[in-house]
């Protein structure tokens, strides 16, 4: 996977900057991602998707240290089984999306319903370079109108959105056969 292109990559974030939303592959499949503190721009995409903001949205980042306003009050043990996980060097069949209890430092529109995070660290090059040109998370959902399958490539993510997602970031999808892996931090239980 080659590295993105930097045009691309500033209208990009351009789009994040101004609330605006953006596709572009992950590991498995395309993903439609905001600005996760822009209620706005959250409200955009649930909107685009049909999906209820209950549900709550997966936020993926370049490096664990992005994520630091959710993992600041967990124990050792827990930081160190995130921090693992993490290590580029750790072998990974199934990128992983980690439950962590909230601290109250994300949004309503972000947690749902739920009194967890769910974060995902990203090894895919280009999701890890978007966040990090952001500075920060986004939020990674996949893109897809609820009900319909997500999309695996650049043409059916724009058969679904057309013009209503400023950015496409093209690109081919990270080379996993499934979604991300859903486990909860503190109980390690894999729900999905």
């Amino acid at each position: 996977m080659s590295s993105l292109d930097l045009q691309l990559r500033d209208q990009a974030i351009q789009a994040l900057t101004c609330g605006d939303l953006i596709a572009y592959p992950t590991e498995a499949v395309w993903g439609l991602g905001c600005d996760p503190f822009n209620s706005l721009a959250v409200d955009k995409l649930l909107d685009l998707k049909g999906r209820s903001v209950e549900k709550g949205l997966i936020l993926v980042a370049a490096h664990l240290d992005q994520c630091g306003l959710i993992t600041r009050h967990l124990s050792s043990e827990q930081l160190n089984r995130l921090q693992t996980s993490c290590q580029p060097t750790t072998p990974i069949k199934r990128a992983t999306t980690w439950l962590v209890p909230s601290n109250d430092s994300m949004p309503d529109w972000i947690t749902g319903q739920f009194d967890t995070v769910a974060i995902r660290v990203s090894r895919h090059p280009i999701v890890a370079e978007l966040c990090q040109a952001f500075g920060g998370m986004i939020v990674s959902t996949s893109a897809n109108p609820q009900g319909q399958a997500a999309a695996i490539n650049q043409h059916q993510a724009e058969r679904y959105f057309s013009n209503r997602v400023r950015v496409y970031v093209g690109g081919d999808l990270g080379g996993q056969q499934q979604t991300s892996e859903l486990r909860h931090l503190v109980t390690n239980e894999v729900l999905r």
